[in-house]
């Protein structure tokens, strides 16, 4: 190990970045898998922060001997987490920053997968919770469903977001899940998590909390990236999208995901996958960006808040992808509390 620590920890981020005065950030250490507790791991990927370049620290993955899931060694430190999310982050500016052909489009997305998520269910939700709510979309599809909003909750950590949505009246705290106490334990039918999982420290203490909220009976859907597609895998060594460094602290196949769910009690009901426009997106422009010819005025084709044409035409092939079978970059999971 202490050879590859060496070589991948001496990597030069892109000119671009020093071109930009980035300096490094303070990381810390996680030598432990996440989901096993295995102490020994390999070497999985290295790359930077290509989407916002807040550091230029080269960033590692690595992949557990026992269970093979990945996670980022070393990560950020606590203290930076406002360095890695600036203000300019796209999730606080999200509606701002989509072309509003995509908005549209991805609303009616967001109708079907929720219509496919509430067939697991006994009956219609009376009470559901949304862990990294954003701007209330699912808390307002949810009321629309009947949904009443002294039980329709959501947790978000920006507070400019949380504080209009409790000011209506929705059960919104600004609090990550592993420190939240005001959900009543055991009420909740429906929990969905759309793309978080992959950012905590410490994914089976989240997973734990959210079962403990969920009724007998209650469902689980947790969305994240799939590290077992083809664009993971032709993208692996450095330009996926789906790695999202440094701010991917874990990355799962279906197989460790499904583990992480039946260790916290849970029952896996099925794995759909969803469209990874953004994934193949991101690759296409990290490596045009940042690769040893860059070409900045393609990679800005490949920019999924800018490049509508590709925007339509991956999400495109995902869909067909995923009727016809196939594992795409985005995986849902639905799993069911035991009655």
């Amino acid at each position: 190990m202490a050879s590859e620590v060496t070589d991948w920890v001496q990597l030069a981020p892109p000119a671009e970045f020093a071109a930009t005065h980035v300096v490094p950030i303070a990381v810390q250490e996680i030598p432990q898998c996440p989901v096993c507790q295995e102490e020994q791991f390999v070497p999985y990927s290295v790359g930077f922060d290509y989407e916002s370049l807040t550091c230029s620290n080269p960033w590692r993955f690595v992949r557990c001997e026992r269970c093979a899931h990945i996670w980022l060694n070393p990560r950020p430190a606590i203290e930076t987490l406002s360095t890695i999310y600036p203000p300019s982050y796209y999730a606080y500016n999200y509606k701002s920053q989509i072309n509003s052909v995509a908005l549209r489009a991805k609303a009616l997305l967001d109708r079907r997968k929720f219509a496919g998520i509430l067939r697991h269910l006994p009956r219609r939700p009376r009470s559901f919770l949304d862990a990294g709510c954003g701007d209330g979309r699912f808390l307002r599809l949810m009321e629309r469903q009947g949904v009443a909003r002294a039980v329709n909750y959501g947790l978000e950590l920006d507070d400019a977001v949380v504080r209009p949505l409790a000011a209506e009246g929705y059960q919104v705290f600004c609090e990550r899940v592993e420190d939240c106490t005001r959900v009543p334990e055991g009420t909740v039918d429906l929990i969905t998590m759309f793309h978080v999982i992959e950012h905590v420290d410490d994914p089976a203490t989240v997973v734990r909390k959210l079962v403990s909220w969920l009724a007998p009976g209650g469902v689980l859907a947790l969305e994240t990236p799939n590290i077992e597609s083809v664009d993971a895998r032709i993208f692996r060594k450095h330009y996926w999208g789906g790695y999202h460094f440094p701010r991917h602290w874990n990355l799962f196949a279906p197989t460790t995901l499904a583990r992480l769910l039946a260790d916290s009690g849970l029952d896996v009901v099925t794995t759909q996958y969803q469209t990874g426009h953004s994934f193949w997106m991101y690759s296409f422009h990290h490596m045009l960006r940042y690769g040893s010819h860059p070409r900045p005025w393609l990679a800005q084709q490949f920019n999924p808040f800018r490049g509508l044409p590709m925007l339509m035409l991956f999400t495109a092939l995902d869909k067909l992808r995923g009727w016809a079978g196939f594992k795409t970059s985005s995986m849902l999971v639905v799993a069911r509390k035991p009655a």
